[in-house]
This record gives structure tokens, sequence and C-alpha cells, in this order.
């Protein structure tokens, strides 16, 4: 989803696209991310019997492949172009607005809600989609409206802040280390720590080497990705280095 939408900003970037002004950028960043969440839908869809492994893995492929399109724009971006790819590539609160919060707050509003919908489905699914059916979960709409609120969340997000990444990986796992795995509290409180997480992140960035501004996403991978070998490590059985 994040690479998806990061090409679209890219994209629209190296190719002098200008059609909605100063909205074009994020838009573009928007429908990047849609288009590429909806790719991988229709493409791990056709798998029933483990659809969740197979969009996973599609997931992964899409991502490498928005990863090189993205590479490509940048090799031949000019000097003044590259400075705004860094925007997209690394993250930043810095050119955002309150007039971009107000654009995006009712999409945050609305994936939201739609999450908090879905807590005691999510809730059965983390049994297993085979105990999830028995127990009358539709699955296969579940999982589509899933990745439609999912979509607009981290659509919006990149689309006015760039790639960000380890927030969604790590802020979940801590919060259901404080609260346990039900998610009629575990969207809610993930969502402030979450937001949280990237204050105190772009306040170091903003104060590590004054007058510059460090790239957000150095801070939330410096801290996310020893926590995740940390969770991985800990998910090991006992005995297994």
């Amino acid at each position: 989803m994040s690479s998806g939408a990061s090409l679209g900003a890219v994209g629209a970037i190296v190719l002098g696209v200008t059609a909605l002004g100063s909205w074009t950028v994020p838009v573009a960043a928007f429908v990047g991310g849609a288009l590429a969440t909806a790719v991988i839908y229709v493409l791990a869809a056709h798998d029933k019997s483990g659809a969740t492994v197979t969009m996973l893995l599609v997931g992964i492929a899409i991502g490498a492949a928005c990863g090189a399109v993205t590479g490509f724009f940048t090799y031949i971006a000019d000097t003044a172009e590259l400075e705004q790819l860094t925007f997209w590539s690394m993250g930043s609160l810095g050119r955002a607005d309150w007039d971009d919060l107000g654009a995006a707050l009712p999409v945050f509003v609305v994936g939201l809600v739609g999450l908090l919908t879905l807590s005691r489905p999510l809730d059965l699914l983390a049994l297993g989609e085979r105990q999830a059916r028995h127990l009358g979960v539709d699955v296969e709409r579940v999982r589509l409206l899933l990745v439609v609120f999912a979509a607009l969340l981290v659509g919006a997000a990149v689309a006015f802040a760039g790639a960000v990444g380890f927030v969604g990986l790590v802020v979940p796992h801590i919060v259901r280390l404080m609260i346990g795995p039900g998610h009629r509290w575990l969207l809610p409180v993930a969502a402030v720590l979450g937001a949280l997480l990237i204050v105190v992140a772009d306040t170091a960035a903003r104060t590590v080497d004054p007058p510059l501004e460090v790239p957000l996403g150095l801070f939330t991978a410096a801290l996310g990705a020893p926590f995740f070998l940390w969770l991985v490590r800990r998910q090991r059985p006992k005995g297994v280095l």
C-alpha cells in the first residue's frame, strides 16, 4: 500500500503532472496506494484455501515492483525533484499544514470507524478462518472491508506524510502486549499510540540537528527494527536461538 502511494507521488513529481495544483501529488499518492491495494486483493482473491498468506506474498511482490519503478523514476529525476522524492521515500511532517489535516481527517474517521465495526469479526478471525466461518463470519466480506478501510487510512496518511515505516508493525504488537488481543480496544488504542509515536519521532527529527530536519522514517525504522527482531525472537520456541 505505502509502496504504491510512494510510486504515485514520485511519478507525479518526476513526470511533472500538475493537473490539480498543490493537490496533485497527494491525490496521486492516494490513487497509487488504492490501485496497488486493489491489484493485491484481486490477485489474491482467487486462492480460497490460503488467501491471507497469498495476499501477503502478492503484497510483497507488488511492493517490490512498485519499488523498482520508483527507483527508475529516482534515477531519471533531476536535483530539484530528488529533494521532493526524499520527502516521500523517508517521510516527513514538515510540509503538512492544517489544510492537509482537514482534508485527511474525514478519510481517517471513515477508516477508523469502519475498522471498529469489524472488531468482533476480527476477534473471531484470530481463531482461524475455518473456525470463523463455523461461527457465522462471512470471511470474504470481512477481508474485503478490512482491505478497503485499511487502504483509506494508509493512503491518506502517506499522501500527506510520505512513507513512514514500521509504525504499523510495532505499535499494534505493543498494544496487544499491554491490553490483550481484543480488537474493540486494540484498534483505537493502537491509533492513539501510533499518533503519539509519530509526534515523538517528529520532535526528535526536528531537534537532533537544527536547523535541518532528519527524515521521520529514519527514527521510526531505528525504533521499529530492533523491536520487531526482539518480537520475532520472543515468539520462538524455548531452546531455539
